[in-house]
């Protein structure tokens, strides 16, 4: 879903301000579940369509493969369907670009075989992106790992980070994560244009698992003021409610943009893959939009910590600071996002390239 929801509300700009006609075409591992689903469903009124290619098998894939990994096989297993799928709509439309998810680099030689230009939806901060064009120079001049760099990692055009508060996949440089990660950052560079876009679903077992594995008794302790869902919920709508007053946060982009958008303060708990990044140099260092959790013995974060954070942000005057803060990001974002903002204005003059296209 998360890669799902910044190329639907691009694609969404293009059919209604420039009326260009959409297709996802969705590779998988098998059948969608209900949250990706309802999510394309819902896209067929607005004018695009969707695609889903034939499963691939990973009977044969170890179950410890990493997510990052299982999406990457995923789509290059889907190659051939892809490219079966592509000559079909090359023929009967006239087919100006593909715009491709972050993770889908692979499919870059289909396009070249189609002669279309191949685009990457980077739906994630401007500071990651210039450390995935810069990591493979960064691979030639670092000896040892990067969470043992005494020296502040140097970005090109970014606030300097701390070699472990950088991406997760690339903390090991011998596993297999960090040369694709590597490789990632050599096909971006072959990417005729980067554009910089703007809840998440809990395993169909959630409830199961926190009957049997959560605190005894939780489902049953929030009865009446707390709420579980267990599948994907309407993350966007559920902030721009007037009643939510601060968001704890995995600090991942999607969800960042969407707290900026409504004015929510943000309370951040990273977890995993650029997180950190968003989180320590961006959220909390350069913003300051963020309160954040101590970390504990053996990583642990405490519910004591957890409880005084939230009540800081709520009723405390760090949490006003914070919240003032985030009303100016919240201005800056509408002038963006407006009918002469940089966003829009970036927007079209992609659509008139593409459009340019057409007409030669």
């Amino acid at each position: 879903m998360g890669h799902l929801i910044p190329l639907c509300q691009f694609s969404k700009r293009l059919v209604h301000t420039h009326s260009f006609s959409i297709t996802f075409l969705v590779p998988s591992d098998g059948p969608l579940s209900t949250g990706p689903k309802s999510f394309l469903d819902s896209l067929i009124p607005h004018g695009i369509n969707f695609v889903l290619l034939p499963p691939v098998n990973f009977d044969d894939l170890s179950n410890d493969v990493r997510t990052e990994a299982r999406f990457s096989l995923t789509l290059s297993h889907s190659l051939p369907s892809l490219r079966n799928v592509l000559k079909s709509l090359v023929s009967s439309s006239r087919v100006v670009a593909l715009v491709f998810d972050l993770i889908a680099t692979d499919a870059f030689e289909v396009a070249a075989e189609f002669n279309i230009s191949p685009y990457i939806c980077f739906a994630s901060t401007s500071m990651l992106l210039s450390f995935v064009l810069y990591l493979p120079k960064l691979d030639e001049s670092v000896p040892c790992e990067y969470r043992d760099l005494l020296e502040l990692v140097q970005i090109p055009g970014c606030t300097p980070v701390h070699g472990k508060d950088l991406i997760d996949l690339v903390q090991d440089r011998k596993n297999g994560a960090y040369k694709w990660f590597l490789q990632f950052g050599k096909r971006c560079q072959l990417a005729e244009g980067i554009m910089v876009n703007s809840f998440k679903e809990l395993e169909t077992g959630a409830i199961k698992a926190l009957q049997e594995e959560g605190p005894e008794g939780f489902l049953d302790r929030i009865k009446g003021f707390g709420l579980v869902v267990p599948f994907w919920a309407p993350q966007a709508q559920i902030l721009s409610h007037g009643s939510t007053g601060g968001f704890l946060t995995h600090c991942g982009w999607n969800s960042t943009l969407e707290s900026i958008v409504n004015g929510i303060p943000l309370i951040a708990w990273p977890l995993y893959a650029e997180q950190k990044m968003n989180s320590t140099v961006m959220l909390s260092e350069d913003l300051k939009v963020v309160l954040r959790l101590k970390v504990g013995e053996h990583g642990i974060i405490g519910r004591t910590e957890i409880s005084q954070v939230v009540k800081c942000l709520m009723e405390g005057e760090e949490g006003n600071v914070v919240r003032s803060r985030m009303r100016h990001l919240k201005d800056a974002a509408t002038k963006v996002l407006s009918k002469d903002g940089e966003s829009t204005k970036s927007l079209a003059k992609l659509a008139q390239k593409w459009k340019n296209k057409i007409m030669n």
